[in-house]
Parts: structure tokens; C-alpha cells; sequence
């Protein structure tokens, strides 16, 4: 871990920590004595009041994971592309060595159809009976019985190959019919995606800098809720695990991304999407997993959150649209969304579906 990104990530987990002790402990956000009076309000030109601003992050909220499942859609499209590509290249290298067999094979049959014709067009066999010299009637024989084995050879070589490069031809097809409908998968996401980005860049270009910035409070104040209500479980206090060695390289990976910005359907080095990030973590720790945050929930092991580890990948919301890694102390590093960055959070600042880990 380079030494600025080392020192990034110490203050961020020391802010969680921070709040795991208070929730831990029970204390009051009080402060002791009489409290003095707030000053009155400097003079605003925000027409967008506290409560309908709190409407427009539970919108943004709504927007944002529409975005993510798209995205999911979308990543998950791109990497069915993929593997149909690499599927159709192998193909084809297939059916042009099968066409290449076939027709040395049938160069062969040739040649013996042109060594009939020289010989007057008498099958071995007549030409065998035609002979009054035993010895070369017996040898004759053999080489009969050679031809027709070596012809029936041929002739079942012929057949095999010919049916080998009919199924080769229908796989290459129904490949390319299945690299059609990610295409369009594709495309459909990426509309859907662009369409919730857009509509969410719409909402928050109507407000004003102040409301931006109480808005970004708003959102602040809303993960700080959600983790100090998970950390007041007295989760932590069981949660014990020691990362793995690959697990140990994941996080460092992810912790030398922080402050990159989040792009959808990107995986690095320069973006991130949220499984772009984990995928490609544990990718640098020699263990891939699934690109996208569904697959990595349902192909990967899972764990009790009790039982979690620094590199293990926490999944979000219950359609599994997010995907965090757990990198100790009550934090998750993550790239959270577009127009931001990827970054340290609670573990518990977003609903937990659960946990998986990819290296069990």
C-alpha cells in the first residue's frame, strides 16, 4: 500500500471506529451543560425546503440503484459477449481444420477412384479371379482385403468428419444467435442505465450550491444512521476473522484504488464500477470470481456476517445490485456510485444481503 493511500484509508477507518465506539459504548450525541443558542440563519436563496430535499435524496437514491442494476445488466451482458466471442473464435478454428481433413479425405478417395479407372475399371475382386497364379492369387487376396478395409476407413473418416463439421457449423450459429441477444441485452442496459444517469444529473442540476451541499449532508447523515444502527447490534464484537493471504493482496488492491472515480460497466485501471472494483481485486490476488455483483452473490461461498474476513465482499439490497469489500474494523472500501469516488464507508451504511467469500 503506497504511503498516501495508506494514510487515506487509516483516517477513514479510524472515522468508522470512531462511531463503532460510540455505538458500542451506549453514549448520547449530547453535549453536557446548557446548550447556547444557533445563531440566527444567514440569508438564503434555497427554494427547495429541508423536508422536500429529503424527498429529492430518496429519489436520487432510487435513481442511482436503478442505475446499478442496469449496470449489473449491462456488465453482465458484456462478459456473455465475451465468452460467446472467444466460444465462436474456437469454433471456428474447428470447422477450418475439419474442412481441411475433409479435403485431403476426399483427395484420397480420389486418387483410388483414378487408380481403379487406370487398371480398366475392374474391381480388385474380378481382376483376382482373372489370375492363374496361386501364389499371386493369395497375395491378391490380402490386398483386397486391405483395400476394403482401407476404403471402409476412409469412407467412415469422411462420414465422421462431415458430421463433425455440420455440428461444428450449428454450434457457430447458435453462437453467434446467442451473441446477438447480449448485443441487444447490451444495448437495452445501456440505455437504461444512461436513462436513470441522466435523469438523476437533471434533478440535481435544479438545485442550488447550498442545496447541493445540504444535500450531500443529507446523505451523510443518512449512511452514518444505518451504520451506527448496525453497529449497535454488538455486531462487531463478533466479528473476529483474520483475512487470508489472498485475501490480504485483494484488499490492498482495492485500498490503492481510493479516489477513483466510479464509471459504469468499467473494471480499471483508470474507473470503477462497484463489482468492476472487486472482481478486479481479487483478480490481482490470483483468484478470479464473477464479474458482476448478482454472480459473485450466487456463485460465490457464503458466509455469516459474524464470520466475515478483511476480503471478503459484502452484497447490498436485496436484489444484489452493490457490492463492497470488508476490509476490517467495521469498513467496506467501495465505488459507490457516478460522481463519486471509490471510496471507505460503514459496512453497515446500506442494507446487507449478506456476505460471500470468494476464497473459501
Amino acid at each position: 500500500m503506497r504511503p498516501g493511500k495508506r494514510g487515506i484509508f487509516a483516517v477513514a477507518v479510524a472515522m468508522v471506529s470512531a462511531v463503532t465506539v460510540v455505538a458500542a459504548s451506549g453514549t448520547a450525541f449530547t453535549t453536557p451543560g446548557p446548550v447556547p443558542a444557533p445563531p440566527p440563519a444567514a440569508p438564503t436563496s434555497s427554494i427547495v425546503p429541508q423536508a422536500n430535499l429529503e424527498d429529492v435524496r430518496k429519489r436520487l437514491d432510487k435513481l442511482y440503484h436503478d442505475a446499478a442494476v442496469a449496470t449489473d445488466a449491462y456488465d453482465a451482458a458484456e462478459e456473455a459477449s465475451k465468452t460467446q466471442g472467444a466460444r465462436i473464435a474456437e469454433l471456428s478454428g474447428r470447422i477450418a481444420t475439419a474442412q481441411r481433413k475433409l479435403a485431403i479425405l476426399k483427395d484420397r478417395a480420389g486418387a483410388a477412384a483414378r487408380s481403379q479407372y487406370r487398371t480398366g475399371g475392374l474391381p480388385p475382386t474380378a481382376e483376382l479371379l482373372l489370375s492363374d497364379d496361386p501364389q499371386q492369387f493369395l497375395d491378391g487376396a490380402g490386398r483386397v482385403l486391405q483395400g476394403q478395409r482401407a476404403t471402409q476407413n476412409l469412407l467412415g473418416e469422411m462420414t465422421r468428419t462431415e458430421k463433425d463439421l455440420r455440428r461444428y457449423a450449428a454450434a457457430a450459429s447458435a453462437q453467434w444467435k446467442r451473441l446477438e441477444a447480449d448485443r441487444v441485452a447490451k444495448a437495452a442496459a445501456k440505455k437504461a442505465v444512461q436513462r436513470q444517469i441522466d435523469e438523476a444529473k437533471r434533478l440535481e442540476s435544479r438545485l442550488e450550491k447550498r442545496e447541493k451541499e445540504r444535500l450531500a449532508k443529507l446523505e451523510q447523515e443518512a449512511a452514518l444512521r444505518a451504520q451506527t444502527i448496525w453497529l449497535g447490534t454488538g455486531i462487531l464484537k463478533k466479528v473476529r476473522g483474520k483475512a487470508s493471504a489472498q485475501g490480504e493482496e485483494a484488499v490492498q488492491y482495492a485500498t490503492a484504488q481510493l479516489g477513483k472515480p466510479y464509471v459504469w460497466g468499467a473494471e480499471g485501471p483508470a474507473s470503477f464500477d462497484c463489482s468492476g472494483l472487486t472482481s478486479q481485486a481479487w483478480s490481482a490476488a490470483g483468484h478470479p470470481i464473477p464479474r458482476t455483483s448478482q454472480e459473485q452473490w450466487k456463485q460465490l461461498k457464503h458466509v455469516d456476517v459474524k464470520d466475515m474476513r478483511p476480503g471478503d465482499l459484502i452484497i447490498y439490497f436485496g436484489d444484489a445490485s452493490h457490492v463492497a469489500m470488508y476490509v476490517g474494523d467495521g469498513a467496506i472500501i467501495h465505488a459507490p456510485r457516478p460522481g463519486r469516488t471509490v471510496t471507505v464507508a460503514g459496512a453497515g451504511s446500506m442494507p446487507i444481503l449478506g456476505v460471500v467469500r470468494p476464497d473459501a
